[in-house]
Formats: structure tokens, sequence, C-alpha cells
């Protein structure tokens, strides 16, 4: 019986990666053994257990590398826990929080046959000076100030609770 679990995860600044990193450090920190691999990079999913994926919000869309993701893989993902997370709002604000998880959910609908055992939308972070095109062509993101509002308290204790759930 496959024995690891798979951290994937799509990231453009590297935001994302890192929050990933995190979660498979904890996994790990919890007795479990964990591949961490950028989602389009991974080929199959034969030797897992489980899989936690993350991508970026951009423009209230998930990254097109998770999408891909779970479209090549459906058949897996299918009969394997998932657990979902999302980096979206670059503000700690109830209510862009709210918005992100109702767009995370709207891209999540295209998937009809999957049924994560949690997902979560967390805070990002945000630095015009990396905008790469076509967001450095919108002027007000550029005027933005940076922020990195994510908050690892949330991050860790998703992370813990994971074991469980997996």
């Amino acid at each position: 019986m496959p024995d690891s679990i798979l951290v994937g995860y799509s990231t453009v600044y590297g935001s994302t990666r890192e929050v990933a990193e995190a979660i498979a450090e904890i996994l790990r920190k919890g007795g479990q053994k964990v591949d961490l691999l950028p989602a389009r990079e991974v080929r199959s999913l034969e030797g897992y257990r489980a899989v936690v994926l993350g991508a970026p919000l951009y423009m209230m869309r998930w990254h097109k590398d998770a999408n891909r993701f779970l479209s090549r893989h459906s058949k897996e993902l299918a009969t394997m826990p998932v657990a979902i997370f999302a980096l979206g709002p670059f503000h700690n604000k109830e209510e862009e929080l709210q918005s992100a998880g109702e767009h995370l959910d709207k891209s999540l609908n295209k998937f009809p046959w999957l049924k994560p055992i949690t997902k979560e939308v967390f805070v990002g972070k945000f630095d015009p000076t990396a905008l790469k095109f076509p967001y450095s062509m919108i002027g007000p993101l550029k005027e933005m100030p940076a922020s990195d509002e994510r908050n690892w308290e949330d991050i860790h204790t998703w992370a813990n609770n994971l074991t469980e759930l997996l």
C-alpha cells in the first residue's frame, strides 16, 4: 500500500512554495513520509496515499498549473484523500478571505468529482517590484505597497490537523 503524501504546489513568485514547504515539514515532523513537488512536474500519483495541493489565486482565479494537475490526475485523485489550500488576498480581512474562498470554490466546482477532505485560503504575499507580465502592466497593482501578511500560525495549525485527516 502506498505510504507517501504528495505536497504539490503551483507558484509564480515563490510564496506558495514557501507555504508548501512549511506544510511538508510539519507533516514530516508528524511522522509522515512526504514528497514536495511543483504540480506541473508530477507525472504520476503512484506510491502516494494522499495529496495536499496548493496554489495562488491571481485575479481571483486559481493558478492554471493546479487546474491542470487536477485534470491530469482526476482518476487517481477521486479515490484518495485530497487537501486543498490557496493563497489569495493580500490582507488579513474577513471579507477578502471570504471572497477568495468563494473564488476558490468556483474554481474547484469545475471538478465535480473532487471532494477535498479540507480546504483553506491563506493570506498571501505581495511585492509590486516582482510583478511579471501582464500584471506588471497594471498601473494600480504597481502602485500598491508590498505586504506579507501570511499567518504562519494558521498555516502550521492547518498542517498539524492534516496529519489526522490524511
